[in-house]
């Protein structure tokens, strides 16, 4: 597990350096989105992957990755949206918006290594498409509970989903850097 903890850390660098850039870039815009519609660019980007998956000709020149990567940083913007409320105006400076990345990936890290215990990393028997498919799961999953003004009976609250997404995404990255090498 040592070695996943590893591939774990380098992907969510390469996610929190594009985080950083963006954040020069564009300041915290993203601060502004309800959930639903942090939401619905996740399942964009998913279904582009599925897409990509899917079908033989691809007329974007992008590829899973990059949007494996827009996943885990939406997540992570919609837990920190969970936990500041979403706000009329941009109101976080590059540094406390990346503290709060780092803060909500380390949480999120931390439930991946409790799973990956008890699961025996099952995930490395997986493939990339049924990743992809249970990102997708996750979030009708969300739909629903945000349908449901946020009430469940029995279900885990959006936040763990948000969590599951990132670490689907996460694993699905060091497939596609494992296939490639």
């Amino acid at each position: 597990m040592q070695q996943t903890s590893e591939q774990y850390d380098a992907v969510i660098k390469i996610c929190r350096d594009l985080f950083q850039k963006k954040m020069k870039d564009y300041g915290s815009a993203w601060r502004i989105l309800r959930l639903p519609s942090l939401t619905d660019q996740i399942f964009i980007k998913a279904q582009r992957i599925r897409g990509l998956q899917e079908n033989e000709v691809q007329k974007v020149d992008e590829d899973e990755r990059s949007e494996f990567i827009g996943i885990i940083n939406y997540s992570i913007m919609a837990l920190i949206q969970l936990e500041k409320g979403v706000v009329d105006q941009p109101d976080l400076s590059e540094e406390e918006a990346v503290t709060l990345f780092d803060k909500h990936a380390k949480v999120t890290k931390s439930l991946m290594e409790d799973k990956n215990h008890d699961y025996g990393e099952a995930w490395r028997d997986m493939r990339v498409s049924s990743l992809t498919d249970l990102i997708l799961q996750k979030l009708l999953r969300v739909k629903q509970i945000e349908d449901n003004k946020g009430a469940t009976l029995v279900s885990e609250g959006i936040d763990a989903n948000y969590q599951d997404m990132v670490n689907y995404a996460v694993f699905a990255m060091i497939h596609l850097k494992e296939d490639s090498e």
